[in-house]
């Protein structure tokens, strides 16, 4: 039996919550800094973040307790008949509940929410060295049917 999560909107109190999390990986521990206090540009992401509702972020709360987060940004298109697309990005979930359902229903909640906002599409991208998370996504239906290409800007 799946443990009840309860979903909400993240707060500015909750970001040194989520900043852990995005860090407590092998790949999030070099692309994040978790120190105190915690540095201005996070703040400055959650604040342009909060003020957009196209985007949402959302943490998943066990008995109370931070255990997951992710962000998913509402997108209008003109290609698909001018439909909407909601994309999922930032999924992380505590080392001490993985493996146990919670990120296969944050993922479950992200697409109820996208079908809220009328979105025709939900799509998300993983990093090529998470196998763990792309097998993960592809027991949830998702299909790898377009090629993602990035450029980093320094």
């Amino acid at each position: 039996m799946e443990t009840a999560v309860e979903f909400r909107n993240a707060v500015r109190e909750d970001l040194d919550r989520i900043v852990e999390m995005l860090a407590d990986d092998v790949l999030g521990k070099e692309r994040e800094r978790f120190e105190q206090p915690l540095p201005n540009f996070y703040i400055q992401a959650f604040e342009a973040i909060e003020a957009d509702p196209n985007n949402e972020l959302i943490v998943a709360c066990l008995n109370g307790e931070i255990v997951g987060v992710q962000q998913i940004t509402f997108t209008p298109y003109i290609v698909r008949q001018g439909s909407w697309r909601a994309t999922i990005e930032g999924v992380r979930t505590a080392a001490s509940v993985r493996g146990k359902g919670i990120g296969r229903q944050m993922i479950s909640w992200a697409i109820e929410r996208a079908k809220e906002r009328g979105c025709r599409m939900v799509q998300l991208t993983s990093d090529k060295q998470r196998e763990d998370a792309l097998r993960f996504y592809g027991q949830l239906g998702f299909k790898a049917t377009h090629e993602g290409l990035k450029l980093q800007l320094e």
